[in-house]
């Protein structure tokens, strides 16, 4: 196999992998402040105690996460000096930016951590805030370059060499404001439906728990606000891809022909041969309704396209209804519980709802990662979009094979780690009762 390929391949593994930690990081904090800012308020006992077993929980993910990142930094030169090279001078600043909102999160959940008894709880909650806001910036900055390669910004090519950097264009390319905001909801939305799942599974053994009772409430709170956001943040991204990187819409939507009034396609599987799609559910019009608010709009297919600039039209059009449609499968989750809290003003603890929060907790980290599917491979062939080819940034290096392997048995070995201190924190949940709620 070609060095491409295990190229490509360990730096898919490595974003995998460190994605959900990176939502996770941006999603726990969060999460943890808003339970302690609830015990503040409250001054039940059982909200510091989530805070607190939280905040140990967001100590981990956030350990293994800055390995994992470190591991995707060390890649970038390893695998790809070509693109170093081109970009290292125009993406740096972003870079710089995360390490130290990665260094303010670190310090800050030190001081969360062993500041219970030394701040007053004021400060000790805003030391909270400050965690979750820098991890929020950490997720922007690390964002931002990937959107610089999607819609390259801030620079001039003059003689086949770059010139005239403006990183601050560069950071604020015309793809960024899309891309972050889709990303820091698609956190919310993965981690608030993660840990709703959690706790519902507990509550299904005691209806009564108090303390999942309470962690469900914060959780689906975060999850049933977000999802909605998320899901319109969807359509405008969908429609600025549609003037930026518009062969990797129309490999979105497995749209190979310009014309009016073009369908939505609904799952399918495209023939690049015969430039059509079988088996997919068609909505006559909705496509062109979708991106231009007419349903007789006119469309860009991929035959306006050389062959050899074509994603693949199946990986990234199968992605693409994957995660439309985890995002619509949580949506309606998120509605059925504010239907029942409308309906009985409470928390919504059905138990097939239950059952269901349970069955969906993966959705958002699918829905995360069949979204970066899309992003990586809707650009392909290019690294940077319109002005690099990925064939052209690879390493020469020999025996590519061999870190590909040594990165695969770290990770393997950091999600083992991560599996058993996890469990152990969710075994080891107290359990109070409160009064058996009312039927």
């Amino acid at each position: 196999m070609s060095d491409l390929f295990f190229a490509r391949s360990q730096m898919a593994m490595s974003l995998a992998f460190h994605i959900v930690f990176a939502a996770l990081g941006i999603g726990m904090p969060l999460l943890m402040a808003i339970a302690e800012g609830m015990y503040l308020r409250t001054r039940q006992p059982v909200y510091l105690d989530l805070s607190k077993r939280w905040a140990r929980g967001t100590a981990i993910l956030f350990a293994v996460g800055a390995v994992s990142g470190t591991v995707l930094s060390f890649e970038l030169g390893l695998l790809w000096p070509g693109f170093m090279e081109k970009a290292g001078a125009i993406i740096g600043m972003p870079f710089s930016l995360e390490g130290f909102a990665f260094f303010t999160e670190a310090i800050f959940i030190g001081v969360y951590l062993y500041g219970w008894s030394r701040l007053s709880p004021l400060l000790h909650w805003l030391s909270g805030l400050v965690v979750s806001v820098s991890g929020i910036f950490s997720g922007i900055f690390v964002v931002t370059p990937n959107a610089w390669m999607n819609s390259p910004a801030g620079f001039k090519i003059v003689d086949g060499k770059i010139t005239d950097i403006d990183p601050i264009a560069a950071m604020l390319n015309p793809a960024s404001f899309h891309e972050v905001l889709h990303m820091t909801l698609a956190a919310f939305v993965a981690t608030g439906f993660a840990v709703a799942a959690v706790h519902a599974f507990f509550l299904l053994r005691d209806r009564n728990n108090r303390f999942h009772r309470s962690a469900l409430g914060i959780a689906l709170t975060v999850a049933c606000i977000s999802i909605p956001l998320q899901i319109l943040s969807g359509h405008q991204s969908a429609r600025a891809v549609s003037r930026l990187q518009p062969a990797k819409l129309a490999a979105m939507e497995a749209n190979y022909r310009t014309q009016t009034g073009v369908p939505l396609l609904i799952g399918g599987i495209p023939n690049d041969e015969l430039r059509t799609t079988d088996y997919a559910f068609r909505i006559p019009g909705g496509l062109s309704f979708l991106l231009t608010g007419t349903a007789d709009a006119k469309v860009v297919g991929l035959e306006e396209f050389h062959k050899s600039d074509w994603p693949n039209v199946r990986i990234v059009h199968g992605s693409f209804d994957f995660m439309v449609g985890s995002g619509m499968a949580m949506l309606a989750l998120g509605a059925w519980s504010v239907w029942l809290w409308c309906k009985r003003r409470r928390l919504p603890d059905h138990p097939w709802l239950l059952r269901a929060l349970v069955a969906a907790g993966p959705l958002g980290f699918v829905a995360i990662e069949a979204g970066w599917v899309v992003t990586e491979a809707g650009r392909q062939p290019w690294i940077i979009y319109g002005v690099m080819r990925t064939a052209d940034a690879v390493t020469p290096m020999p025996w590519i094979v061999v870190p590909f392997i040594a990165f695969t048995e770290l990770y393997v070995f950091l999600a083992f780690i991560v599996f058993f201190l996890l469990r152990r924190q969710f075994l080891e949940t107290p359990g109070p009762v409160s009064k058996p709620s009312p039927a």
